[in-house]
Formats: C-alpha cells, sequence, structure tokens
C-alpha cells in the first residue's frame, strides 16, 4: 500500500489518536547514513512533543533486520499475543519485501502470507529506487471475518493499493511513503501488478501446454525454402488436430439447415474479406426493404479452455515482462528521507529552524554521496533551462530559510553595502542561531582548515589539478599566485586571512575558472533569485558557524571512521571524542567497520566470545545521533560533540587524498571491458577503507580523477563520467579474526570429541564390569537407549537446522535482494562461478568477497553489463 503525498500526515494523526500509556513504543528502524539519522532526529522530536513512546534501533545491513524482526516485531503480532504497533524504516528496506525480511510474511502461517491481519503497521520511507512493488501495491487485502472459509477480501479504505482519506490503521501491512512519483510514474507498472494478482496461479499443466506450444511454434518454422508444401500439409493437419482437439472439448453444436438456395452468411472466423464487405455495406432503411432471404448470421465460437489458458498465460507473461523491465532500470535516488519528514512537520506545523536545519544537512549529504548521480539539466521547448527534482528541493529550502529566518533591517544594509561575496564565518550577535544563504566554494571544511588545504583535499579541485604528482600542487600553487594570494597567507586557517582576501576571493576565483577547467567550483552570478547553487550556513552564537556541507561530512565520518580505539569503550560515547593523539596510532587502533554477520558466522561468534567485543554499530550510531542534537549547553551532546569530530573528518579526507594519489600515480586503476577495476591491498590507510561508506567516498574521488584524465585524452567527458568503477579493499583483519574463529572451533570441537570418547570408555568398562559380575542394571539400559535417542534426535534437529538454513538461503538468492545494475551482476557471477560473497549491505553495490575467489569473481563480472 502506498500513502499519496498530500495525505502525508494522515498516519501520524491516526497514531496521535490511537495512542495510550500502554500502547506499544513506536519502533524506528534506521540505517547507517546521514540523511536516515537527520530524519529519525526529525521524528523523535515530533513523537517526543506529543509524548508518543518510541524506541530507535539502528540496522547496518538486511541481517540485522531479521534479527530486529524477531526479537522486536514478531512479539507485536496479534498471533504471538501482541497487540500490534507501528514499525517505521527510515532508509531500509525500499529494494526488498519488507513483510518477508521482518518475518511477517511467513508462508507456514495457517492464514496465509501477506493477508493475514497481524497488526503491525510498516511505514516505508526510503530514498532508493527502483521500489520493491509488494511493498506498494501489495498488502490491500486481508481475511473477511464473516467468511468462515477463509476468504480474501480487499481491506476498508484501500483502492489499488492507495490509502484513501476512510483508511483507519489497525489491521497491519506495509505503507509506503510517495514523494510523487508512484503517481507520477508507476501507472504502467501498477495496473500490470493488480493484473497479475487477480490470474490465477500457474500450474505444471500451464507451462507444459506453453512449452508444447513453443516446441510447435519451431517446428512451424521453416529452415529454407524447400518442402514448402510439405510443410504446409504438416502446419495444415497440426492446426486441424487442435481444432479438433479443441472442439472435442466443447458442447457438440447442432448443424443448421436451409431449405432455400440462398446460401449462409459465413460466420466469425470464415472469410474475412467477406465479413469486410458486409460491415462496409450500407444498411437498410425503410425505402430499401431487406431480402427475406437474409438470415441473421450464427453466434460466434466460444474459446475452448486450452485457448483461454493461452491467453492467460500470453497476458501474464505481458504484464511479467512490465514489471521486470521496472525493476531492470537501475538503482537510483529519489527525494530523501528527510525532506519527506519535514515535510510531515511542515503538514503538522511544527517546522522550526532545528527540523529545517536537519533537513538541509540530510539533503546535504545526499549530494556529497559519489551513489548519488545529479541529473543533467533539461530545457523546455521554449529553450529555458529547467530544475530537476535535486534543485527544485534546494530552491523550496532556500524559501523556508528566508522565511524563518528573516534578516534583520541594520544586516540587511550592512550587507547590501558590503557586497554578499564572503562566505560568514562568525555569528551577527551571541544569541544568534539563524540559517543563513552563503556562496559556500567546493573546498573542503574551509572553515576549519586554511585555505591551501582545504583547496587541496578538495575532490572537485584535487581531480582536476592532478594534485597526486608534483606538476599538479606547482599547478595550485601558480593558480594561487594569479589570485594574489601567496602561500604563506594561503597557509593561515581561513577565519584568520586577510578581510580583503576573503571579500574579494570569489571573484577572484570566477576570473581564472575557465583557465583551469574549474567552471562550478564556486556559485556564479546567475539565477533565478541571484543566489542559485548557494549553500546553508548555520551560526550557534560565539560558539561557531558551520555550513550544512561541513556537518554532513562531520556525522559521516563518524559512522565510517568510527569514534576511536577499541580500549575506549562504551565510555568514548561521553568523552568529547578524545582518542588516542596521533593519527597513525588512532588508524592502527580502529575496531571492525559496523557491518551485520550472516547468521552461522554471527553463531560462531558468540559461541567464541566474540559477544565480549563492543557493539561498534550501536556505537558509532548513536555518536552520530548525539552531534546532531540541538542541544548546544551539554558536553555529551550537540554542538561540543560535533566540534570534536571535526578532525575524524579532516583525517578520513587526508587518507582518500593519499590512497586515491597513490592509485593513480601507481596506475593501479585497470581498465576492463564493463568497468575500471583498482584494489587498495598496502598502506597505512587500508583498515580506514574497509568500511562500505568510506570505501564509497574514495571511489568517488578515483572515478573523478580517471573521468577528468580521460576527457583531458579526448574522451568525451559524459562518457568517461558513465564509466562504472568497481575499487576493492583487503581486509586482514576480518581473515585473521575468522582463522582464530575456526581454529578455536577446531580446538573445541576436539575437545569435546575427546570427553565423548572418554566417556564412552568409561561406560564400556563398567558394562564389562557388570556383565562379569552379574549385576546388570536395566535401569542403565533404558538410560543408555534413552541417551542414543536423544542423540539421534538432536542429530535430526540439526539436520532440520540445516535444512531450514538452505531454504533461507535459496529464498535469498530468489529474492535478489533488488534490481541494482550491480546487485544483479553480483548475484549472476556468484551462481556461475560459486565464489563465497557476502551481500548484506542496503547498498546493492557493495559485496564482500573471499580473498582466494577474488580472482575469478572479477574475471566473470567483468563480462557482465554494470551500467545501465
Amino acid at each position: 500500500m502506498y500513502l499519496r503525498r498530500a495525505q502525508i500526515s494522515q498516519l501520524y494523526t491516526a497514531l496521535l489518536q490511537t495512542t495510550h500509556p500502554l500502547s506499544p513504543p513506536v519502533l524506528i528502524l534506521t540505517a547507517l547514513t546521514v540523511d536516515s539519522l537527520c530524519a529519525t532526529r526529525i521524528l523523535t522530536a515530533l513523537l517526543r512533543r506529543d509524548y508518543i513512546p518510541h524506541k530507535v534501533q539502528p540496522v547496518a545491513g538486511y541481517n540485522d533486520v531479521q534479527r530486529v524482526g524477531q526479537e522486536l516485531v514478531l512479539p507485536l503480532t496479534r498471533q504471538r499475543g501482541g497487540e500490534g504497533g507501528v514499525v517505521v524504516c527510515l532508509g531500509v528496506g525500499g529494494l526488498v519485501d519488507v513483510e518477508e525480511v521482518l518475518g511477517l510474511d511467513d508462508p507456514n502461517a495457517e492464514d496465509g502470507g501477506h493477508v493475514r491481519d497481524h497488526g503491525v503497521e510498516v511505514w516505508l520511507i526510503d530514498a532508493r529506487r527502483p521500489w520493491n512493488l509488494q511493498n506498494v501495491f501489495g498488502s490491500g487485502a486481508s481475511l473477511d471475518p464473516a467468511n468462515e472459509e477463509g476468504a480474501v477480501a480487499a481491506k476498508r479504505g484501500v483502492d489499488a493499493g492507495q490509502l484513501l482519506p476512510t483508511y483507519r490503521p489497525g489491521r497491519g501491512g506495509v505503507i509506503v511513503w510517495d514523494d510523487g512519483d508512484i503517481e507520477a510514474e508507476l501507472a504502467v507498472e501498477k495496473e500490470a501488478f493488480m493484473e497479475l494478482q487477480k490470474m490465477p496461479e500457474i500450474t505444471e499443466d500451464d507451462l507444459m501446454l506453453e512449452e508444447r506450444d513453443s516446441q510447435r511454434e519451431d517446428q512451424d518454422e521453416p529452415p529454407d525454402s524447400s518442402g514448402s508444401d510439405s510443410r504446409k500439409r504438416k502446419a495444415s493437419s497440426q492446426e486441424s488436430d487442435d481444432e479438433a482437439e479443441d472442439s472435442d472439448e466443447e458442447r457438440p453444436r447442432q448443424r443448421r439447415r436451409s431449405n432455400s438456395s440462398t446460401p449462409i452468411p459465413s460466420s466469425p472466423g470464415g472469410n474475412p474479406f467477406s465479413a469486410q464487405v458486409l460491415r462496409s455495406s450500407t444498411p437498410p432503411t425503410s425505402s430499401q426493404p431487406q431480402s427475406p432471404a437474409t438470415m441473421p448470421s450464427s453466434p460466434p465460437k466460444q474459446p475452448s479452455q486450452r485457448q483461454l489458458k493461452r491467453q492467460l498465460l500470453k497476458f501474464r507473461r505481458k504484464h511479467e515482462a512490465t514489471l521486470e523491465a521496472y525493476h531492470n532500470l537501475g538503482t537510483s535516488y529519489a527525494e530523501p528521507v528527510s525532506s519527506i519528514l519535514y515535510s510531515l512537520a511542515s503538514e503538522l506545523g511544527r517546522e522550526d529552524n532545528d527540523l529545517l536545519w536537519l533537513a538541509i544537512v540530510g539533503i546535504s549529504s545526499i549530494d556529497l554521496s559519489p551513489l548519488s548521480q545529479p541529473t543533467s539539466s533539461t530545457r523546455d521547448s521554449k529553450g529555458q533551462r529547467t530544475m530537476d527534482r535535486a534543485e527544485q528541493i534546494r530552491e523550496v529550502l532556500r524559501d523556508e530559510v528566508r522565511r524563518l529566518n528573516p534578516i534583520p533591517e541594520i544586516e540587511l544594509r550592512r550587507s547590501q553595502s558590503a557586497g554578499e561575496n564572503i562566505i560568514p564565518t562568525h555569528a551577527r550577535s551571541a544569541t544568534d542561531t539563524a540559517i543563513r544563504l552563503s556562496p559556500e566554494p567546493k573546498f573542503l571544511l574551509i572553515r576549519h582548515w586554511s585555505l591551501y588545504d582545504s583547496m587541496l583535499h578538495s575532490p572537485f579541485l584535487s581531480t582536476r589539478l592532478h594534485v597526486w604528482s608534483d606538476a599538479g600542487r606547482k599547478r595550485l600553487n601558480k593558480l594561487l599566485a594569479k589570485m594574489g594570494v601567496s602561500l604563506q597567507e594561503a597557509g593561515k586557517g581561513y577565519v584568520h586571512m586577510d578581510m580583503e582576501i576573503k571579500r574579494s576571493l570569489r571573484q577572484r576565483i570566477l576570473k581564472f575558472a575557465e583557465m583551469y577547467n574549474l567552471e562550478g567550483l564556486v556559485p556564479g552570478d546567475d539565477g533565478r533569485s541571484g543566489k542559485e547553487g548557494w549553500g546553508f550556513v548555520r551560526s550557534w552564537g560565539w560558539k561557531a558557524t558551520l555550513s550544512a556541507v561541513d556537518v554532513a561530512m562531520t556525522v559521516s565520518a563518524i559512522l565510517e571512521v568510527g569514534t576511536g580505539s577499541i580500549g575506549s569503550g562504551w565510555d568514548m560515547k561521553f568523552d568529547s571524542g578524545r582518542g588516542p593523539a596521533t593519527y597513525n596510532s588512532r588508524m592502527r587502533a580502529l575496531p571492525t567497520p559496523p557491518h551485520s554477520e550472516d547468521g552461522s558466522s554471527q553463531m560462531e561468534g558468540q559461541a567464541s566470545g566474540a559477544a565480549d567485543a563492543p557493539d561498534w554499530t550501536t556505537f558509532r550510531f548513536f555518536a552520530a545521533y548525539d552531534a546532531l542534537s540541538p542541544i548546544t549547553t551539554s558536553s555529551t551532546q550537540g554542538l561540543s560533540v560535533l566540534l570534536n569530530y571535526i578532525p575524524t573528518a579532516q583525517n578520513l579526507h587526508r587518507a582518500i587524498l593519499r590512497t586515491g594519489s597513490a592509485l593513480i600515480a601507481k596506475k593501479q586503476i585497470r581498465h576492463l571491458r564493463a568497468f575500471r577495476m583498482g584494489v587498495v591491498k598496502e598502506g597505512p590507510d587500508v583498515p580506514t577503507f574497509t568500511h562500505p561508506g568510506a570505501l564509497t567516498q574514495l571511489a568517488g574521488w578515483v572515478s573523478e580523477a580517471v573521468a577528468v584524465l580521460d576527457a583531458e585524452k579526448g574522451s568525451s567527458r559524459k562518457a568517461a563520467a558513465d564509466q562504472a568503477l568497481v575499487l576493492g579493499c583487503m581486509d586482514e583483519a576480518r581473515g585473521e579474526r575468522e582463522e582464530k574463529r575456526k581454529r578455536k572451533q577446531a580446538a573445541r570441537a576436539a575437545k569435546q570429541a575427546e570427553r565423548a570418547r572418554k566417556r564412552e570408555e568409561r561406560r564400556r568398562i563398567r558394562r564389562e564390569i557388570q556383565e562379569a559380575n552379574g549385576l546388570i542394571d536395566s535401569d542403565d539400559e533404558d538410560g543408555s537407549d534413552s541417551d542414543s535417542t536423544e542423540s539421534a534426535s538432536s542429530a535430526s534437529s540439526d539436520g532440520s537446522d540445516s535444512e531450514s538454513d538452505d531454504e533461507l538461503a535459496d529464498a535469498r538468492k530468489r529474492r535478489g535482494y533488488g534490481a541494482n545494475r550491480f546487485g544483479q551482476a553480483f548475484q549472476e557471477v556468484v551462481e556461475e562461478t560459486g565464489a563465497r560473497v557476502r551481500i548484506d549491505s542496503f547498498e546493492h553495490s557493495v559485496v564482500e568477497v573471499k580473498k582466494e575467489d577474488l580472482a575469478g569473481f572479477l574475471e566473470a563480472l567483468s563480462l557482465k553489463s554494470v551500467v545501465g
């Protein structure tokens, strides 16, 4: 089911009306992304104001979602004695069947799968596309309580998957929050899905019939021109046989007789030309009396059961092809989750600066992600440039900033006299917490670095100036010289630079941007409102002034790099992020990147004592969650935590520059048939890039650099930018942990086998002694029998568990986790090569491969189509 954008507040209002003190808390499942984190902050702020209990649960992958479903979601269902509840998925599950992953869709349930009323309502809000259409158009039916046979009836207030204003929650199901794409773009897919829902299931007889028809069509196709008469006779005989079979299945009809000599008009299916003549003839009028010899035609021949089955199979294949074409479009990003949640707050009349700032930070994080490809500008019929969705969202945010943050008249006069070319670095007053528009350049953390370092680590500028080589560094120095900025002045912190240079920096960059291929480095002077492309800045009095991009980078670094060393433990969350003094020591002490293990590995890890290791997923999430808090007076939340983690973001981008420069300078990027490929194998920064998010940022930097190099060699810039990149990183620590765990398991198994052998030996000796003395105790025999029975039942249960694991693995493979082109290619390669991989990330372009299987995996992947 899906909720239209115009009804975005309907479900929240119903939740507010039905919540009582004994209601279960709203469970919020959120992904480890900045956008999902900001959306979680917005939603929890709304729930807190309305005194609605809630619980936030971070999930790092699909296995985490399954675990949470078993532990927290299923106990809410009415079948388990619960009263139902609400589960909100933020950035989670848009590409898969959420009910199936959470365990709400039990195929063994007596009341049947998706249609049962479990009472758990899942709100699905995700920016990844394409949707899993079962979430969008499914769950619109429930069991009819008035029918004892368990018939399925449409849910009240649901029309073809769409929630109507008369919908009343309580029965459960998945509800997708539409951002406008479903109604605007999925009309054909909706019709195909609904038609498939109405069609009966295909049986084996239907498949045999379809296979027989296809074989018959293959036989009817003539391979050459010889023997055409014989083939025609065979085809006609086959057609006559089919007609005979069809006529046998039908009731025999009586033949009409006519005593007159006038021929009977042919029925449909006879001569088509004669039918056309009859249809085109002039109808009789009163002046032209109808001939008495003309008789009405016979009724049309009813299709046989075989023909109806053929038509059903044909329509089914057609609709399935429509849905498959939709899923093959490839993965893209739509409206960010934080933007949708801010729309909910606006609809409820709860918008303020804190919620607006969270929405701005979340949207800025999507713009920074290499996975969200920016759409090219289009022009209408009049040749005027039109804005894409991302630009439209930013334009709306700029209007919201102007509405909620009116500029004082004194400040307005001052800015008009001094100009607006300078980016703000301080607040207007000690109590200023306003959000302002700023002409932000594409420099990195410019308020917290020197101008030189900010330009050097900027992916936009560093890749175009080739800073990985000495010639590129000299080119950067020459650019600064032409701009009239000395290296000594550029080495200062930006906030301490000469005011005249800061005021004219934008114009100086625009002057030399075309010469150095730096168009777009700073916002231009054109635009509808004169501030198109400007960024967002917020002040917290005299304490700090940060841009939305800086905040998004810092929070992302917390999620990707971590909060500190392993020895710091849970207290790292409360000590303002103080870790080891040096960067290298902190990098060597980094914990395992957060990811969810598969079921078997997780059980093995718990058995080998892995439960003593910290939960880095929870640590990093709540550290980032605290950094986004609006509180400014606490040292463990809000601005203080955010400022203390800015060096973490700087260290991450230093590592990206070092590693990316090494890959480009050493020419370690190979050009294969379908994509480019590189592997990070050595260097001090390898542990950093074992996290998928950090590796994705490095891949974005490398991809930008290679695209610039190809464009300079004469290739089309668009073709170079569309070339895919596969970047890998060796996780030696994970391999060592697996080897250590295997050794521990082998030693434990050996000890258990030795104890069992000694126990059997003692039992045998005792039995021999009892037999020699004639003192055989029957209870011992019964006990031995019971022991053997217990052992057999245990083995049987283990076998059933393994079978269930195999079934789960097969189901997971069939499910496919979405339609991402890389995800499809990964699955195909695994099926062809049998490589040992783990695909658990919500980004289906992330895969973990065994070191021994990597070569064969990449070789097979190079033959696949990975770019749509």
